[in-house]
């Protein structure tokens, strides 16, 4: 919901309601309004705080529980938050019907997978090869060496 993003968003950014209303020339009286959800902004100060929380309006507006987590705060502008999968025995996981739609991924498509210390990231192998030889070209060698 509106009110808890506003109040999520706002806390991760370190951000007071008077800081907020500052910057979308409001009063902090009617920032707290929002969070408690007593009124609801007007689809331009929506877009402001967007644009203030590096969001979109669409995320700013949903709430998605996660299971096993709760409530996470919108995900930021061109970034996506699936929710959780399970690891079967064999380790295989099953990745959110909203994220193989965005990517185009069907069954038996290869993926390459990264890490670093952080987490996992899973990129389409031809998307991944595109990179490495226009990575490959630009230091003068050819993929194959």
């Amino acid at each position: 919901m509106l009110k808890d993003n506003l109040v999520m968003l706002r806390k991760l950014h370190g951000y007071s309601q008077e800081e907020v209303a500052e910057k979308i020339d409001i009063s902090r009286q009617a920032y707290a309004k929002w969070e408690t959800g007593a009124t609801v902004p007007d689809i331009e100060k929506c877009s402001l705080l967007a644009e203030v929380y590096g969001t979109t309006i669409d995320s700013l507006v949903k709430t998605e529980p996660v299971e096993g987590v709760g409530m996470i705060p919108p995900a930021p502008k061109g970034k996506n938050i699936w929710g959780s999968v399970a690891i079967n025995d064999r380790g295989q996981i099953v990745i959110p019907k909203g994220a193989r739609d965005l990517f185009g991924l069907t069954g038996g498509q290869r993926l390459i997978v990264l890490s670093d210390e952080n987490g996992i990231a899973l990129i389409p192998d031809k998307a991944f090869m595109k990179n490495m030889k226009r990575a490959m070209e630009y230091l003068g060698r050819d993929i194959e060496e």
